[in-house]
Formats: C-alpha cells, structure tokens, sequence
C-alpha cells in the first residue's frame, strides 16, 4: 500500500510542532553568593579607603626629622591604600553584577593573596616574638619602675596576634579562592555575561603575571625617588637609585604588554631581567650596607636606631627573605614557558600570496 504525500506529512508535521524540552543547566546558581563577596570586598575597600587619613593623621603627627623621606614614605601609603580601595571596590561590584572579567581577577587575586599570606604569616612567626621582646626592652629601659609582662601573658598576647594575621591572610584569601574556584561560580558569571571579555582572551598563569609585572611597575614608577636602588653590591641613592628604577618599570611595562600579547620576546626578557635581579639583589644584601644608605638619603639617627634594633635588618634574614621570594618568581616564570610558543615561519605559498593559516599562534 502506497502513503501520499498528504499521509506522510501529517506525523512530521506533528512532530515538529513538539516542543523540545528545556534542559536543566549542568550548574547551580550562584548569584547569591557573588553578591556576599561582592560587599564583603566592597567593605573592604572602604576600610582601606578610610585607613588614608589615619595616614595622613600619621605624618601631621610624626615627630620632625630631617630630610623629605617620611612624607613621602606618608605619601607612599596614602597611594597604596587609595589603589587597594579602587581595586577592591571595583572587584566587589563586578562581582555583584556576576562579570566574567570580574571572576577572572577575583581568582587571580586570590591565589596573590593566599601565596603572599602564607609568606608573611611564616614571615612574622619568625620574627614578631623577637621584635616583641626587642620592644619590651626598649619600654623597660624608659620606664625602669615598670613590671616586665609574665612570660604566660606574652605568650598569650604573641599568639592572639599570630592568629590574628593567620585569618586575613591565609583562612580569609582561602575561602576566596576556593569559592571563586567553583565551577558553578564560573558558569553562573558566563551565562549571565555571555560576551568576551579581555580576561578571557589568555591563560589565567599568563594574566596573572602580566598584572603582576604591571603592578611592579607602578611600584617601581613611585619609589623611584625614596627607596635605595640595590646595584651589583652597592646601594644606589637620588638620581642613579631614580634612573635605575625607571628603566626596572620599563622593563616591567613592556614585560606586562608582551604577556598580555603571548610574545615570546617577552618571556625571555621576564626570565633575563629576573636573573639578573636577584643576582643583584642577593649582592648587594651581602656587602653593602642598607642604614647606611638610608643616612646619605637624610634619615635621622632616630630612625636608624630604630631600623637597626628591628630584627628583620639582622643577620642577613631580609637578604634570604628576599631571595626566597624571588627565586620562587623565577620558578614561576620558567612554568610559564608551556604557554608561549615561538610564530611559525612563513612557508613558501603564505610568501607567495596564498592566505596565511589561520591557527599559527600569535608572534
């Protein structure tokens, strides 16, 4: 028996009609959530933005000293403190809006927040209990009638801050992190905000450094004039310290422009300039004198005794502190090659005119 047409259209026409199922998304909702982050980094912000006139308080009421070194150190702060707040601030409401490009750089200052947090926290278990002592002196030699604090009390006061600093800088950046890790966290802020960002454009390894690299040169751009400049062994101060440091921001600027374009020109002028940092740096700790470049900078001798009786300038620990730090650095960029590759050479019919292929990787 032969169907007609008409008898074979009725079924797909049927068909068709159907409306296809919605299928459930493969993710939660986290809408919710990122805007609790959201305010908590906006409060945040408003707490550093609020720690600028307690600054500027600060350098009204120091005590007077020769040389223009403290109100710029005052100044220093004040611009760290407003950038931390616009960060902040920023962050908190693209992550309340749930951006892609704002859940790209919430975990990426997550991950900076939790490795430097670590860092410090080891770094001031090992040196908050002699400063504390080395205070604790320095109080009893002024005041002889006073009673030195039980050791129990000290111990206990030791901890409590130990504690202190451990939350904001290791359990706080890890919940951060492991939030912002989330899959459904991920998911929520691209389907709420389809469109390509320019986080989204290279490997999060990649941005992180580039950032990074940008960071060190505005870093680099404001103490250019009120740092000493560690050079091969000596300690660079005033202009040669201010020359120094604006060709280091140069090289971190381009470093920055180049990470973000995949060039491989500038993962090797990361890894070169790097070397060539720590060889410096480590030099430099090891026979020049830090107080006393800070003198010819116009410290008065208040502030070098104070400098001096801190623990961190003694026995060589800011040296292998530093050291440490950069040679992590220097491992993390060498990590880093797997995502550069070199362009591929034109092959003889890209040359003669033919369209260039369209997957070689960018130069």
């Amino acid at each position: 028996m032969e169907l007609s047409g008409a008898d074979t259209a009725g079924p797909s026409a049927g068909l068709a009609a159907i409306p296809a199922p919605d299928h459930p998304p493969t993710y939660k909702d986290r809408s919710t959530p990122l805007v609790i982050f959201g305010i908590i980094e906006i409060a945040g912000g408003a707490l550093a933005a609020l720690a600028v006139p307690f600054v500027l308080i600060a350098a009204v009421l120091a005590p007077s000293v020769s040389g223009s070194r403290p109100i710029a150190g005052f100044a220093l702060a004040s611009l760290s403190y407003l950038a931390l707040a616009a960060v902040l601030i920023t962050l908190g409401i693209g992550a309340i809006q749930a951006k892609r490009w704002a859940w790209t750089l919430n975990l990426v200052l997550s991950w900076f927040w939790l490795i430097m947090g670590v860092l410090t926290t080891l770094f001031l278990v090992v040196l908050l209990p002699e400063g504390f002592l080395a205070g604790m002196r320095s109080a009893a030699a002024q005041n002889r009638g006073a009673h030195p604090l039980p050791p129990g009390v000290m111990a206990a006061v030791l901890t409590f801050f130990i504690v202190c600093f451990a939350m904001v800088l290791i359990v706080l950046p890890l919940v951060f992190l492991l939030f912002y890790r989330s899959r459904d966290v991920e998911q929520t802020c691209k389907q709420r905000d389809p469109v390509e960002r320019w986080t989204d454009r290279r490997p999060l390894p990649v941005l992180a450094c580039a950032l990074l690299a940008a960071v060190g040169c505005a870093y680099y751009v404001l103490t250019s004039f009120t740092t000493p400049a560690p050079f091969f062994g000596r300690y660079l101060t005033g202009l040669p310290a201010a020359a120094f440091f604006l060709v280091l921001a140069a090289v971190d600027a381009y470093v920055a422009y180049s990470f973000f374009r995949l060039k491989i020109t500038g993962w090797w002028v990361a890894v070169i300039a790097m070397g060539i940092r720590i060889t410096s740096v480590v030099l430099t700790m090891k026979s020049a004198n830090l107080l006393e470049a800070y003198s010819r900078m116009g410290w008065s001798q208040r502030q070098l005794d104070t400098m001096r009786a801190n623990p961190m300038f003694r026995g060589g620990f800011l040296m292998w502190w530093t050291a440490v730090f950069l040679l992590f650095y220097f491992g993390f960029l060498l990590w880093l090659k797997r995502y550069f590759r070199p362009a591929a050479p034109p092959s003889y019919t890209q040359i003669s005119g033919s369209p260039p292929n369209p997957i070689l990787p960018e130069s």
